[in-house]
């Protein structure tokens, strides 16, 4: 079957964005993040200032550019979930969904979650990234919470928020200590762990 000319664009895009990830991370490790440019960035790629702000908008969306759309396959995965499983359950299947989706080595997460946990203006636009996530998860998971007791003395919603805002934060400590432990354990073991000790 022959690809189209749309999907075989996306693809070449997509592997330009690959590599200017790359050849940036490169960079932000050996010279740190606030000393390197998106100049130094685009003459390590091979391409033009110009062309760099064609694929990502700032130095900073290299990093965390693609959160806000991470967060509409979270929110789609968790849409499809089974309506019997449990609203823990659907969410963290929804997470494991997204990082099925994710075309980048553990070694470039783990270098990526390094900049971004070093670097306080990158922390903040994460965090403020993930509130966008909430966004887009409460409406579909307060759903699923009504459906499963409707005769909850709890408002759905703010169970919701409840569950989404405490997944999220678990999955934001279990990454902090996978790359802390340089990815010894499984980013899903530490998810879980986090979540156990929230809901003990």
């Amino acid at each position: 079957m022959t690809d189209s000319p749309e999907s075989l664009r996306d693809r070449t895009r997509r592997e330009v964005r690959r590599q200017i990830a790359q050849a940036a991370t490169g960079l932000f490790v050996q010279q740190g993040f606030e000393a390197t440019t998106v100049d130094q960035i685009a003459a390590q790629t091979g391409i033009s200032r110009r062309s760099f702000f064609r694929y990502f908008a700032s130095k900073e969306d290299v990093v965390v550019g693609e959160l806000a759309d991470r967060g509409a396959i979270v929110a789609a995965a968790l849409a499809e979930r089974p309506a019997d499983e449990s609203p823990w359950d659907a969410m963290k299947a929804a997470l494991l969904e997204l990082q099925a989706s994710m075309r980048v080595s553990d070694e470039m997460e783990l270098e990526f979650g390094r900049i971004l946990y070093d670097t306080p203006s990158l922390r903040a636009r994460h965090l403020e990234k993930q509130l966008s996530w909430q966004e887009l998860l409460v409406p579909i998971m307060a759903e699923r919470v009504r459906a499963a007791d409707p005769d909850s003395a709890i408002e759905p919603e703010l169970a919701a928020a409840a569950i989404v805002v405490a997944s999220l934060t678990c999955l934001d400590v279990a990454g902090e200590h996978w790359i802390q432990q340089d990815g010894a354990v499984s980013l899903e073991r530490l998810y879980d762990d986090a979540v156990a000790a929230v809901r003990s």
